[in-house]
């Protein structure tokens, strides 16, 4: 079964709407079919916005999308993605990844093990839990075996693809949907920015005592406006009270402090469609950790796989969990939205990167394959280049900068 299919299958789709669609094939060589992921997800996505339509997508768009960090420019320059401290470390007995791009996230690593001569002194278990422990992000590099027989791993597979479940009654409402985005860094923004290109009201909102990096927030700001504004605030709650989609991407066990569980959220709004992205799934033992893109191919075994050598742990060509993530919980909001204008109801759209790093690991593998280079798509917009959309068309607005919207609807 092909990524596409799985997908489609799993969001409960008409099997037939799918005949003739074939996913291009995306330019990323990798160990594992990390293109045919890719291309899956935004085929997906695609499909399930317009059912019925052929398939238009071009290989150098969608490339470019997904690895869209490599082409940003602001006022000319590069953006350099990686910290002092983000990347893969020996340790005492194997290797560690770590995230430490967010202050504190740098921080809690640095708390532990000092500095760059620190790594050594301590096992790959041992940083990975004290770290988490303190708030920060780094996991053991893991084998792809180790993982299997690690409880997460059992918790990840018992979820679907990607989920679709109607959780609520509520009155069929149709029209331009307004998308609350409670997102950060690459997989949530991705989609939020995907349903902006589809035409819906999307509006950022970022707590106030949260940092976030410029340059990643324009990356994947195209069509969307910023706001900073508390999640218990007045506002929030008239924001709330109007919205047809929250999309949310922070860990499930913070939502739940906040008042912003699923369930919670479509009882204050029936009718609301509720999309859940996170790292690890709403279960298992690290469903309370955060983590991101490169530490899921860390834990998972993918680094161990793409390694160059055996000998030092790698890496997808693509932030490619991340983007997946994104069109798939693309394509629920879109499938949910449909129906709830059909039926009415109040729907759950859920994936997580692990689960679709399951699902990449899962698939058939083969030969490495050499794609030729491609012509990076982009866009400029006076001082600001960034990737243009994966899909034929072009943004309808350039991003903003962090937090410089009214907190309003248009």
């Amino acid at each position: 079964m092909s990524f596409l299919d799985a997908a489609w299958s799993a969001l409960g789709n008409d099997p037939a709407a799918l005949a003739g669609a074939v996913p291009p094939t995306i330019p990323l060589s990798a160990a594992l079919p990390v293109g045919d992921l890719v291309g899956g997800a935004v085929s997906a996505a695609a499909l399930a916005h317009a059912p019925g339509t052929q398939l238009h997508l071009d290989p150098a768009r969608v490339a470019t999308a997904v690895t869209s960090e490599r082409y940003l420019r602001v006022h000319g320059e590069p953006w350099q993605a990686w910290a002092e401290f983000s990347g893969f470390w020996q340790t005492a007995d194997g290797w560690v990844r770590t995230h430490a791009n967010y202050p504190h996230h740098r921080e809690a690593l640095l708390d532990v093990v000092g500095g760059a001569d620190g790594f050594r002194r301590l096992t790959s278990l041992e940083i990975e839990e004290q770290v988490t422990a303190r708030g920060g992000v780094a996991v053991a590099v893991r084998s792809e075996e180790e993982w299997r027989a690690h409880p997460q791993a059992a918790a990840v597979a018992r979820s679907p693809f990607v989920r679709l479940d109607r959780v609520g009654d509520a009155p069929r409402r149709g029209g331009v949907p307004r998308v609350l985005d409670l997102t950060r860094v690459i997989a949530g923004p991705v989609a939020t920015r995907t349903l902006a290109f589809w035409g819906a009201d999307v509006l950022r909102i970022d707590g106030p005592r949260l940092p976030e990096i410029e340059a990643q927030h324009l990356d994947t700001g195209a069509g969307k406006r910023s706001t900073i504004l508390d999640a218990g605030s007045t506002r929030f709650d008239e924001l709330l009270a109007e919205a047809d989609v929250v999309v949310t991407g922070y860990r499930p066990v913070a939502l739940e402090r906040l008042g912003l569980s699923p369930e919670a959220l479509v009882e204050r709004r029936p009718g609301l469609v509720v999309a859940r992205l996170s790292v690890w799934g709403a279960t298992g033992p690290f469903a309370a950790r955060r983590g991101f893109d490169s530490i899921v191919q860390a834990a998972s075994g993918i680094s161990w796989l793409e390694s160059a050598d055996g000998a030092t742990p790698g890496a997808l060509p693509a932030q490619a969990l991340d983007h997946s993530a994104g069109y798939l919980l693309a394509a629920g909001v879109a499938t949910a939205l449909r129906r709830r204008a059909e039926e009415g109801g109040s729907y759950l759209v859920e994936t997580s990167l692990a689960r679709v790093a399951q699902e990449l690991l899962a698939a058939a593998r083969g030969p490495r394959a050499a794609h030729p280079a491609w012509d990076p798509t982009t866009v400029t917009y006076g001082d600001l280049t960034v990737a243009r959309p994966a899909f034929p068309g072009e943004w309808s607005a350039p991003p903003v900068p962090w937090g410089s919207s009214e907190p309003r609807w248009k």
